[in-house]
């Protein structure tokens, strides 16, 4: 999928926004996306690719009282 930055985007913000986590898929979108890489800040309407991603599984939680 392709998405356009906005402006004041990060490549952690776009992942944050668009998968509801950074961990594990800021580095997958900067391989797909190697001129991105050197960048602080992604232009306004700059496109980038971002993978397919299975959801986030859920931690069980535990309740010690109901």
């Amino acid at each position: 999928m392709e998405v356009q930055a906005l402006q004041g985007d990060t490549v952690d913000l776009l992942c944050q926004r668009y998968y509801g986590r950074t961990q594990g898929v800021v580095e997958a979108v900067l391989n797909a996306n190697n001129d991105i890489c050197h960048t602080t800040l992604l232009r306004p309407g700059q496109l980038v690719i971002l993978p397919d991603f299975a959801p986030a599984q859920q931690d069980s939680i535990v309740q010690l009282w109901d």
